[in-house]
């Protein structure tokens, strides 16, 4: 099954690919409480929007696609989780895992304008495979995680590079509004097999990152018994997995996201996400709070 979020004169709404376009789940089961992805997974109603799978539906245009996941409460990341990104970023290979947050208001549509925040002038890319939380729970051992996992989306981990290194924590790089792109779909794990999925990046039409999900060094259950070891995994949060070789800052000379390109992310068997880059507008004459050693802020 494959779940997307339109925009709708009524706003926002849950809805489920249909044997031809996509049927509105709420309006299809009658209750008002599944008109939100974390409606549903909060009701573990996904057998309620697969009965409706079967029908005809409204065909939508990219444009109205919202973010997979709209608003999730948190974003769970594994950062390096690639032996070739580590080795191409000057680090050892981790032997435990780096994790970071995301909060609400990263997500963005896949096919929405990627806003690049005008206090960076090294914008990154970080093509991922994404995981949503549908049972969820605490000390979930690896051998149980697909149980708590509701399907898989694709994100670009959009990085702005000199406030993430400017620190020796990554909050301020990883957080800038709007940066998450993810979706299109979130694909339900019945229908999506990633433990060896082809993971691709391409800009502007050149392929930057090509990996494979079994390339992981903390794979998928594995990240799940992690992450639940110190918190309670809730429906709707994601798992953002880590991005492979081939990002900007590691290029020589870099590569840097600018306003008129073009980034697509492809993992095999759950979806493309594509996004421009604009610039954001904003008065910065008397903004203080600029990396050391940044350039101007309006690259």
């Amino acid at each position: 099954m494959r779940l997307a979020t339109m925009a709708t004169p009524r706003g926002l709404r849950l809805h489920v690919r249909g044997r031809t376009g996509y049927l509105d789940v709420a309006d299809g089961t009658g209750d008002p409480a599944l008109a939100t992805l974390r409606g549903l997974l909060e009701a573990g109603a996904l057998d309620a929007a697969r009965a409706l799978a079967g029908g005809d539906g409204t065909e939508f245009s990219e444009a109205d696609f919202g973010p997979a996941v709209p608003e999730p409460r948190r974003i769970l990341c594994l950062g390096v989780n690639y032996r070739e990104h580590a080795i191409e970023g000057g680090r050892t290979v981790p032997t435990w895992p780096e994790a970071f947050v995301r909060g609400e208001g990263s997500a963005i549509g896949p096919y929405a304008d990627l806003v690049k925040p005008a206090l960076t002038s090294r914008f990154d890319f970080e093509g991922e495979l994404g995981l949503v939380i549908g049972a969820g729970g605490r000390y979930i051992p690896a051998g149980k995680a697909l149980d708590a996992i509701a399907g898989y989306v694709v994100l670009n981990d959009a990085s702005a590079r000199d406030w993430q290194r400017a620190a020796t924590q990554w909050t301020g790089g990883k957080n800038f509004e709007g940066t998450m792109p993810i979706g299109p779909e979130l694909v339900t794990t019945d229908e999506a097999d990633v433990s060896d999925a082809a993971l691709t990046t391409t800009l502007n039409g050149e392929v930057m990152q090509s990996a494979r999900t079994s390339q992981m060094i903390v794979d998928i259950p594995s990240a799940i018994e992690f992450f639940s070891s110190f918190t309670r995994l809730r429906p709707g949060d994601v798992i953002a997995t880590g991005t492979p070789g081939g990002v900007g800052f590691a290029r020589q000379p870099p590569v840097w996201l600018l306003p008129g390109d073009v980034i697509e992310v492809a993992v095999e068997g759950v979806g493309v996400i594509r996004n421009r880059v604009v610039a954001e507008e904003a008065d910065l004459s008397d903004w203080k709070w600029r990396p050391p050693g940044s350039v101007s802020v309006g690259i």
